[in-house]
């Protein structure tokens, strides 16, 4: 299904439509009573977290969105880049976006490109926020909700002389 086949549900925006869907997802997580009757008690994402991370291309698909946290170093760790937000508000045509704190194995990175977004672990939420036009961007990607969570298995395949995922699992911790 295509980012404009259902018109009568959505604005036609696929970006801010995949936004407002994944909101709608992280606002039911986050009620305050986890067995209220109005959330999807049988929801895998009770497990996991309230965040569905995700990474935004800028128009033409080709170059991705990265934000800047912690500038002048006024709260603690170094100022850092990255691409990795959770949707916090909306504002008609924008919206207001967390910036998510990359690591790779144990360290705080910083991500601006494609190229290192294999380098991450795991990811942490932050104090930072960037206000955005959501009609700058022509596409999104979800990422998996584990990132987000203290201790997860994370495979690298990218070993090639390594025979499976499995023998290259590792537990990480916050």
């Amino acid at each position: 299904m295509g980012c404009k086949d259902n018109t009568d549900r959505f604005d036609g925006n696929c970006v801010t439509d995949a936004l407002r869907n994944i909101k709608d997802i992280q606002d039911a997580v986050e009620d305050e009573c986890s067995s209220s009757c109005f959330s999807n008690l049988l929801s895998p994402v009770q497990t996991l977290g309230d965040t569905i991370p995700f990474v935004l291309y800028g128009k033409g698909g080709k170059n991705l969105f990265v934000a800047t946290g912690n500038v002048g170093g006024f709260q603690e760790g170094p100022c850092f880049q990255t691409p990795f937000f959770r949707i916090r508000d909306f504002h008609r045509d924008c919206a207001t976006l967390q910036l998510l704190r990359p690591f790779d194995r144990f360290e705080p990175i910083s991500v601006t490109d494609e190229d290192e977004l294999c380098d991450v672990t795991r990811l942490v939420k932050t104090d930072f926020c960037i206000e955005v036009d959501l009609s700058c961007f022509c596409a999104i990607q979800c990422l998996d909700p584990r990132l987000l969570s203290s201790r997860h298995h994370h495979h690298d395949c990218r070993d090639e002389s390594s025979s499976s995922c499995e023998s290259s699992s590792h537990h990480h911790r916050k």
